[in-house]
């Protein structure tokens, strides 16, 4: 993050909020025009109200009022006109009708390789110039996402393509049509020359790094060009644990380095005064042509510009005006960067920095040094003005975030800067090129030790509900913190005792009332969109059945349910929602062995369990259909997936996926209650079960497949079930659980506990008596 602007020597007036204030008014006005919800933009203009009066204008105040209402008519009016002109433009009426069309286009982003249902596939945005379907065809401009082949891979940014495929209707506002082809596209111009010399550095940046350990390999083009493609699920869990993320994408901070070294550059050889403000350009437009001139970069370039500004002379004051002209001339460019998530945290985080950063900077210099307070002041002010938005994504309010911050800070710049020097002199010579990129992985090794030491904490992270009230309340408290913190941090006898107690929270796991309940025997963790379900064998261990997608929020939760020893880790299958975990799971506790399926697909998640498992030195093993099992209190028997003669376990014609349907299925009995652990199995797989067990009846049923619409009604009737687990993840893009198979359970007499809106979900013996209580 960038220093703050210098602090005044004798008190000043307060800043002048016009420029903030009309921004504010014109995000509302956007927001109102994309039809949002209407408390996003009556909160912003309610904010716009209170900076007004903060403002105190006794001068023209009317037509202060009246400019706010301009410059929310006028971004309000550009967004309503852009999103008409992709709703009912000739591409749109196409994609309504389902039409088959042949597209000439640019391609506007670097196609981004996937891994779906049923294999590998691209995401490739384009700007469509000429469309041909249904015997007409139109000239036009819009933006298209096309979703191929990997062979668009070789489609590079700047390139002109043509493709064949069906236009269907997006789910994006800032889209005109989704293309949807199983063809290559067909390249008829490539990238320009300024665009194929940054792609030559990208590459050189990354052959730089290859000699660098895989992470940090991975790590260093991400914190130059927001490259990051190569890093793990589970190095990005651990950087958005500890408040990171913004290092490993294109941000402000990214343009900041990169152009603060080129600005050292130029002064140490003499250039001063205007030659720095041409310098100071051309490092913006060189750094926005390296990380690719897309929206996300245009706004990092944007918000590390006044960061810049910020740095100068009367730098909060200037910092301050320029983030209003800033957001208010990207919302006239781009109105989408309304309702962008990175767009808020990009703003939020800046106005953090030049408004509460000098003060806190100040308090601390009391009876720090400079360097020090300045160190401490920046990510703290950046994180306190992020707090809600980020809780309202993660449900996670970190408690590492500014420690993290704090502790990489000395090593992110020399990691970036000598990145992009390794790209640079590969074009030259490779052997200065491979010593830079060496210094910059020591440094990316640094801070990824850092992610990884500090996201396993007990405590790295608090759960916070993202509802709408405890959000306010996060907001009040983060208000408080940020006008009292200046008189708390300019006293040592107060801030270092504070600082000790947080730390000592961070290393001690919260005590939480009440949880895990007494004689729980099934917790379904709240681990988002997947499964991450724990059986309780007693004395401290359990079975884990699949770790689910985020492995802070599985590892988490066996602390919370003090599990120190794991006979048998059941993995039902491999996607990634359901393995994602499991490095997690094995770190720091006994474990036995992994059973997986006998179905390894999809591959790559196989290939990861069984590297995961070798690392920790723990034995893969895959059980046998009927085999039955003994672990303390738990009893259970393998009762899927039905085998058939078919290949891969599934009759020729049959639908569903194939790894889903191949899912281990698990009949436990513990203590008296009978629970099916149901996996992700299909009507295909549920069928057969039905045949090959009739009559079988359970107490509880973790619902198949997170409640998707795709279930036998006959087995869930079947089973007299008297509770249904659904693990699923909040606002998924699935539509899980499905609205009919919720009518099912409820028509079958089951209570319905589900993880998206109860939290983690505990099944209770007591007394003989089965109870559900849920944490969250």
């Amino acid at each position: 993050m960038p220093p703050l602007p210098p602090a005044a020597a004798v008190p000043r007036p307060p800043p002048d909020l016009r420029a903030v204030v009309l921004a504010v008014s014109g995000w509302a006005g956007a927001l109102a025009a994309l039809g949002l919800p209407g408390w996003s933009w009556w909160v912003l203009s309610a904010l716009a109200a209170v900076l007004l009066v903060a403002r105190r204008c006794r001068r023209r105040p009317v037509l202060t009022l009246a400019a706010c209402l301009l410059a929310a008519s006028a971004v309000g009016g550009v967004t309503a006109l852009r999103a008409d002109a992709l709703r009912h433009g000739p591409v749109a009426a196409l994609a309504g009708e389902r039409a088959v069309v042949t597209v000439t286009a640019r391609v506007a982003s670097d196609p981004v390789l996937r891994e779906g249902r049923f294999g590998s596939y691209t995401l490739t945005r384009v700007t469509v110039t000429e469309v041909a379907g249904r015997g007409r065809r139109f000239r036009t401009h819009v933006p298209v996402l096309v979703i191929g082949a990997e062979a668009w891979r070789g489609a590079g940014l700047g390139s002109t393509v043509t493709a064949t495929g069906r236009l269907t209707a997006p789910d994006s506002p800032d889209l005109a049509a989704v293309l949807s082809t199983g063809r290559p596209p067909r390249v008829l111009t490539r990238p320009g020359e300024l665009l194929a010399g940054a792609a030559r550095v990208r590459a050189g940046i990354r052959h730089a790094v290859a000699g660098a350990p895989p992470a940090a390999r991975a790590l260093v083009p991400a914190l130059v060009v927001g490259d990051d493609q190569g890093m793990s699920a589970d190095l990005v869990a651990d950087f958005r644990t500890c408040g990171l993320t913004h290092l490993a994408a294109v941000s402000g901070t990214n343009l900041t380095l990169v152009v603060g070294f080129l600005l050292l550059v130029a002064r140490w050889v003499g250039v001063r005064a205007r030659g720095l403000v041409v310098v100071g350009a051309l490092g913006v437009v060189g750094f926005v042509v390296l990380a690719r001139p897309e929206p996300s970069v245009l706004r990092a370039a944007a918000m590390g510009s006044v960061a810049l500004v910020g740095l100068g002379a009367r730098g909060r004051d200037h910092g301050i005006r320029a983030l209003g002209v800033a957001v208010l001339v990207l919302l006239l460019l781009d109105p989408w960067l309304a309702s962008s998530v990175g767009f808020a945290l990009s703003v939020l985080a800046t106005a953090g920095i030049l408004f509460l950063g000098p003060p806190f900077r100040d308090a601390l210099t009391v009876w720090l040094p400079r360097w020090a307070a300045e160190a401490l002041a920046v990510p703290f002010a950046a994180q306190l003005a992020c707090t809600p938005l980020v809780a309202a994504l993660s449900g996670q309010v970190s408690l590492v975030a500014v420690l993290a911050n704090l502790v990489v800070a000395p090593v992110v710049g020399p990691a970036t800067v000598l990145g992009l020097l390794g790209g640079v002199l590969d074009l030259v010579h490779p052997g200065p090129s491979a010593l830079a990129g060496r210094l910059a992985g020591l440094c990316a090794s640094w801070v990824i030790l850092v992610a990884v030491r500090l996201a396993r904490l007990p405590t790295a992270a608090l759960d916070w509900s993202p509802g709408l009230v405890p959000l306010l309340v996060l907001a009040v408290l983060c208000l408080l913190v940020g006008l009292g913190a200046g008189r708390v941090l300019r006293r040592p006898r107060w801030t270092v005792p504070m600082c000790v107690v947080l730390v000592l929270v961070m290393v001690r796991p919260l005590p939480t009332p009440g949880w895990p309940p007494d004689g729980w025997v099934l917790v379904a963790c709240d681990v988002g969109q997947g499964d991450g379900l724990v059986l309780n064998a007693g004395g401290g261990a359990a079975v884990v059945v699949d770790t689910g997608p985020d492995p802070p929020a599985m590892d988490a939760c066996l602390d919370r349910l003090d599990v120190k020893a794991l006979p048998v880790v059941v993995l039902t299958h491999f996607h990634a929602d359901h393995v994602d975990g499991l490095a997690a799971v094995l770190t720091g506790r006994r474990v036995g062995e992994v059973d997986v399926t006998a179905t390894q697909e999809p591959a790559y998640g196989a290939e990861q369990v069984h590297r995961w498992a070798r690392t920790a030195q723990v034995p893969v093993r895959v059980p046998s259909y009927g085999e039955v099992r003994r672990v303390g209190a738990l009893t259970w028997q393998v009762v899927g997936p039905v085998t058939t003669g078919a290949p891969g376990g599934q009759e020729e014609g049959e639908e569903g996926s194939v790894a889903n349907n191949a899912s281990l299925v698990l009949l436990v009995v513990v203590r008296g209650v009978r629970i099916l652990m149901a996996g992700d199995m299909e009507p295909a797989a549920q069928q057969r079960l039905d045949a090959a067990q009739p009559g079988l009846r359970v107490d509880v049923l973790k619902v198949p497949h997170h409640g998707s619409r795709y279930q036998d009604p006959a087995l869930l009737d079947s089973l007299g079930a008297r509770l249904a687990v659904i693990s699923v993840g909040k606002v998924n893009d699935y539509g899980h659980p499905a609205p009919s198979t919720l009518r099912l359970l409820h028509h079958d007499g089951m209570l319905v506990r589900r993880t998206d809106q109860d939290g983690s979900v505990a099944v209770v013996v007591r007394d003989r008596r089965l109870r559900v209580l849920t944490r969250g």
